[in-house]
């Protein structure tokens, strides 16, 4: 597999990632749940051991089991204008995966995006903002492995203070970003950042 360098997603925000239509004819009564904090990360001694690194296979499907997602997985590459691209919003139970980078098990920063919503309600990952440190993110991948991640942070960052590096960049051991839109809701311009789950390899099987 051709694989583009994890600067090659650099500068890039995924705010499509929600309509918050749906949202404008509930009052924003049912907003997706945000983190508390975005500096969340544990001091390096309380994050479990990383697991030896898995040979690249495309993932197949996430499992959050304490959010309920339960999702397939497509492929997604850049757009024209060189942003990470989304899957398709009428399909609320679908994720998507940035299949010219890492796969999720590799040694690197594998990159998994989804939306919060679409214009009929909440989507796949509506309740990613509820994420805690030590849950357990499992990727099917298409060799019959299955990837075990484990949540070491979870983070919301605005749009114009989007923390390229810290989330697209480079790492030494296999590292798992899942992205989708939070940081507070406006009727004129929607979401106005995102929220960031940050876990790296715990195990497979």
């Amino acid at each position: 597999m051709h694989r583009i360098g994890d600067s090659a997603i650099a500068a890039v925000t995924v705010v499509a990632l929600s309509s918050g239509v749906w949202l404008l004819g509930t009052a924003g009564t049912h907003a997706p749940p945000q983190p508390a904090t975005a500096e969340s990360r544990p001091d390096p001694g309380e994050e479990k051991l990383s697991a030896p690194a898995l040979p690249p296979s495309p993932p197949t499907r996430i499992r959050i089991p304490s959010i309920r997602v339960n999702a397939p997985l497509m492929g997604l590459g850049l757009t024209s204008a060189g942003s990470l691209d989304v899957p398709p919003a009428d399909d609320k139970n679908l994720a998507g995966w940035y299949e010219a980078g890492t796969t999720p098990g590799d040694t690197g920063t594998a990159i998994v995006a989804g939306h919060v919503d679409n214009t009929q309600g909440p989507a796949v990952f509506y309740d990613l903002g509820a994420l805690r440190r030590g849950a357990a993110i499992e990727l099917d991948r298409d060799d019959g492995s299955v990837a075990v991640f484990t949540v070491d942070a979870v983070e919301v960052y605005q749009a114009h203070n989007f923390p390229d590096e810290k989330v697209y960049g480079a790492a030494k051991r296999p590292e798992l970003r899942v992205i989708t839109c939070g940081g507070g809701y406006s009727k004129s311009t929607g979401y106005q950042g995102n929220v960031v789950v940050f876990a790296h390899l715990t195990g497979s099987r």
